[in-house]
């Protein structure tokens, strides 16, 4: 695949010629730097070659690229055209060879992990790197849980942090072991300066009145799992931003915009977490793990070592350790 993927893919005009992804990268790094000896000295290559290397790129794909003056290079309307399809290309084979050429499946000398946005993460891995000392521990995030499920089903991943929703759980896949580790109730993020954050927790009712920002949909089924629940509880939330990341907390600290985060998620400057009256909404901490990777074996060690990071990150947020400390005594 990654063959087929290295000729002409996406890019016009190739002319039949044979358009490898070495000069997709030639031409980005041209771009980038904005001159040719710029862009050689960053290749490594001397500006006579790299000037040769683009002219016959330009033979190939019909046109010049780039208009070359004392200013350095700027790109032409094709090249532009060019850029654009190789900037969408070059991510997409970098992902294609971190996953299947990372280190061959199940050869014990590195553990491949996959998370989601999970709080627990960071103490997982430094535990794992006391449990496996000798095994060098890479990580690939992703904003959903199910193509990492299909990673380590396939192999190339030895074990994820997963979650899922109550319903709407992740589904089994031939090879992949799911152990749940922690259900944890859903908290409400809020501007600090907003009055529903002076209180200990806020409604759904009250959190209806703001607008709000929750990631963008994909296959994991969390939006649905948010609407029935909504829907059942007849509240309608004005749901309009869809982002991720931390521009999420930079919408919520400026524009005044509410959102959802895991119960252990830690307070950022400007955001107050609070718990949600009744607990409507839940997320689900899940380890997948190969049935016949390196992990098998080590089944309850990792288990133990996901536990203890669960139950640290929750020490770490004063929202869920109010919210337990009332759990314990009601």
């Amino acid at each position: 695949m990654a063959a087929i993927w290295s000729r002409c893919v996406a890019i016009p005009y190739c002319r039949g010629m044979e358009l490898e992804v070495r000069h997709l990268r030639l031409l980005c790094a041209i771009a980038e730097h904005g001159s040719l000896t710029r862009a050689a000295a960053a290749l490594r290559l001397t500006q006579p070659g790299l000037s040769a290397q683009l002219k016959r790129i330009e033979r190939m794909i019909g046109g010049a690229l780039f208009v070359r003056d004392v200013r350095g290079a700027v790109p032409t309307a094709l090249g532009e055209l060019v850029l654009s399809r190789a900037r969408a290309v070059l991510p997409a084979l970098d992902d294609l060879r971190a996953v299947t050429t990372a280190a061959p499946p199940g050869s014990g000398h590195v553990l491949r992990l996959g998370t989601v946005n999970s709080p627990l993460f960071g103490r997982f891995v430094r535990g794992l790197r006391e449990l496996f000392p000798a095994v060098t521990i890479t990580t690939r995030a992703e904003s959903s849980s199910a193509p990492l499920a299909d990673l380590v089903g396939s192999g190339h991943l030895e074990l994820a942090v997963l979650g899922d929703s109550p319903g709407y759980e992740l589904a089994p896949r031939p090879g992949l072991v799911l152990h749940p580790v922690a259900a944890e109730p859903l908290f409400a993020l809020l501007p600090a300066s907003h009055p529903l954050a002076a209180g200990p927790e806020v409604t759904l009712a009250e959190l209806a009145g703001i607008e709000w920002t929750l990631p963008p949909r994909d296959d994991d089924r969390i939006h649905e799992y948010y609407t029935s629940v909504l829907d059942r509880l007849g509240v309608e939330p004005r749901i309009t931003h869809q982002v991720e990341g931390t521009v999420v907390f930079d919408l919520i600290r400026e524009a005044g915009v509410a959102s959802l985060c895991q119960a252990a998620c830690r307070e950022p400057p400007g955001v107050a977490v609070r718990p949600i009256t009744g607990d409507p909404l839940w997320y689900r901490q899940v380890l997948a793990w190969h049935a016949r990777g390196p992990v098998a074996g080590h089944e309850e060690q990792v288990i133990e070592l996901a536990s203890r990071a669960q139950r640290e990150a929750a020490r770490r947020s004063p929202a869920y350790t109010a919210w337990l400390s009332r759990a314990h005594h009601s």
